[in-house]
């Protein structure tokens, strides 16, 4: 037997321009603008999880690290990952 996932009703309230974008991108996927969002946001949340993944990686290899220089490079990666360019 397959199991059904739950569904909960939230309600989100997005920016004009936006709300567009998503209504357009559903219309050219013949899908529902509920579908899209659900999309994006499981989208959004492996891309999050990932970076935590990548940010924890270079971290665990910096706390290794013997050589000076790589370990100025991982450093230079993770401020960039934290701060930004």
């Amino acid at each position: 037997m397959d199991t059904i996932e739950k569904t909960v009703r939230q309600s989100v309230s997005l920016p004009s321009p936006l709300a567009k974008r998503v209504k357009a991108l559903a219309k050219s996927q013949k899908v529902s603008s509920n579908r899209i969002l659900v999309d994006l946001v499981e989208t959004g949340l492996r891309s999050k999880e990932e970076e935590k993944r990548k940010f924890f990686e270079l971290a665990d290899r910096l706390s290794i690290s013997t050589d000076a220089k790589e370990q100025q490079e991982l450093k230079d990666q993770l401020a960039r990952m934290t701060f930004g360019e």
